[in-house]
C-alpha cells in the first residue's frame, strides 16, 4: 500500500497546475480498504428521505462500504441508525425496508431487540449465566436530518453545520427539499471504481460530447461549478418545457464523498455511489416530487423517469470505458481543464487530505 501514500502525488496541487489523481486510485485491489477507512468512515453518509421513515418502526436497510445499517423512525420525534449486524452471531436483523415494525428482530435465531436498539428477548438463553438482555444492544451511529434528507456518520466526521453550511440560503424558502415526497429507486451496477463515477458527475465539460439530451436543456455557455468547504454545485439555465420540468435552473449538488442532489423544479433526485469492489460500483437513484396527483403530473414523472435513464446510459457506458482506460496501463494523470473541471479538483483534494490524515 505504500505507493497510494507517495507524498509527491498526495500533496496539495493549486487548481491552475493540477493533475488528476493517479490510475492506482481506482484499480489497486487496496483501494476499497484505504477508502472504507480514510473516506466512508469519517463522513457523513446520506441515506434515506424522511418520507421513508413517516411512521414509528419504519425503516430502511443500507450499507456503507462494507458496514450494513438499519435506520429506523424508533419514536414519533426520533430517527435512530444501528449495525445492522446481531450481537449473537452476526446475523442481519433486517433485509429489506420495511413498515411499522414494533421491534428488530433477527432472521437467524430470532433475538429480538427494541427500536431503541436494546436486546428485549433471545430464545431459550433465559438459564444462561450470567447473561442479562439489558446490557445487550446494536451498536449505533450518528443521525442528522437536514431539508428532510436522513444522514448518518459511522465515525469522526465534520460538524454537519459546516458540512452543508450556505446551502440553505442558496435553495431558499421556495426550493426547500422536505416537502418533497418519495417515488421511485433506480439502480444501477457498474463496471468502474465508484470515484471514476464521482469524478464524471462533477464536471459537465463531458455534456456536449455524450448528453445531446440533456445539453439541449442546458445553456452550457452559462454553466457555472462552484465549490464550498465539503461540496460543489453546478448549476445552468434549464427550458425543457412544460411537459417536462418546465424553465428555470438546474442545480446538481455533490456531497463528498458520495452523494448528489439534483434539483430541477417540482423534483428531486438523489444520488447514491456505493462502491462494491475496486472497479464496481452501484448507484442508487432516488426520485421525489412536490406532491401532484393530477394527469399531467403523472406523465411529467414517467417523462422524468426516461429521460434520467437515457442520460444514466449514457454515462455509464463512458464510466465502464474509463476504468478499462485507468486499467490498461497506459494511462499518465493528465491536466484537469481549471475552468470545466474545478469542482474534480476540489475532490481530488479533499481525497488527498484524506489519504494523507490515513497515513
Amino acid at each position: 500500500m505504500a505507493d497510494l501514500f507517495s507524498p509527491d502525488v498526495l500533496a496539495t496541487q493549486p487548481l491552475d497546475h493540477a493533475l488528476a489523481l493517479p490510475a492506482r486510485y481506482y484499480t489497486d485491489p487496496q483501494v476499497p480498504v484505504l477508502d472504507a477507512s480514510a473516506v466512508f468512515a469519517r463522513s457523513w453518509q446520506l441515506v434515506c428521505h424522511q418520507s421513508q421513515l413517516s411512521g414509528v418502526g419504519d425503516h430502511v436497510v443500507t450499507a456503507i462500504a462494507g458496514l450494513p445499517l438499519l435506520v429506523v423512525r424508533s419514536d414519533e420525534t426520533t430517527i435512530r441508525a444501528f449495525h445492522n449486524v446481531c450481537r449473537h452471531r452476526a446475523g442481519p436483523i433486517a433485509s429489506c425496508d420495511g413498515r411499522g415494525a414494533t421491534s428488530l428482530r433477527c432472521r437467524y435465531h430470532g433475538w429480538t431487540y427494541g427500536l431503541d436498539g436494546v436486546l428485549r428477548g433471545a430464545p431459550e438463553m433465559g438459564r444462561t449465566p450470567d447473561f442479562d438482555p439489558a446490557t445487550i444492544r446494536l451498536p449505533e451511529v450518528r443521525v442528522q436530518v437536514w431539508q428532510g434528507l436522513v444522514f448518518v456518520a459511522t465515525g469522526k466526521a465534520p460538524a454537519f453545520e459546516n458540512f452543508v453550511a450556505g446551502i440553505n440560503a442558496r435553495l431558499g424558502p421556495e426550493r426547500s427539499l422536505a416537502g418533497f415526497e418519495f417515488h421511485h429507486r433506480s439502480s444501477y451496477d457498474v463496471a468502474c471504481n465508484w470515484k471514476v463515477y464521482v469524478d464524471n458527475y462533477l464536471e459537465g465539460y463531458h455534456v456536449p460530447h455524450i448528453h445531446p439530451g440533456l445539453n439541449s436543456l442546458l445553456d452550457y455557455r452559462s454553466y457555472i461549478t462552484e465549490t464550498a468547504e465539503w461540496y460543489s454545485f453546478q448549476f445552468s439555465p434549464l427550458e425543457s418545457g412544460d411537459d417536462l420540468y418546465g424553465s428555470g435552473e438546474a442545480l446538481y449538488y455533490f456531497l463528498y464523498p458520495n452523494a448528489m442532489l439534483n434539483i430541477l423544479p417540482g423534483r428531486l433526485q438523489t444520488n447514491r455511489v456505493l462502491p462494491l469492489g475496486v472497479d464496481h460500483c452501484r448507484v442508487e437513484f432516488d426520485f421525489y416530487y412536490a406532491p401532484d396527483s393530477s394527469a399531467a403530473g403523472q406523465a411529467r414523472r414517467t417523462r422524468d423517469l426516461a429521460f434520467s435513464d437515457e442520460v444514466q446510459q449514457e454515462d455509464v457506458t463512458m464510466c465502464q470505458d474509463v476504468q478499462r482506460g485507468l486499467a490498461s496501463g497506459s494511462y499518465e494523470a493528465g491536466r484537469l481543464n481549471p475552468l470545466r473541471e474545478n469542482a474534480v479538483h476540489h475532490f481530488h483534494e479533499l481525497l488527498r487530505r484524506a489519504y494523507r490524515e490515513h497515513a
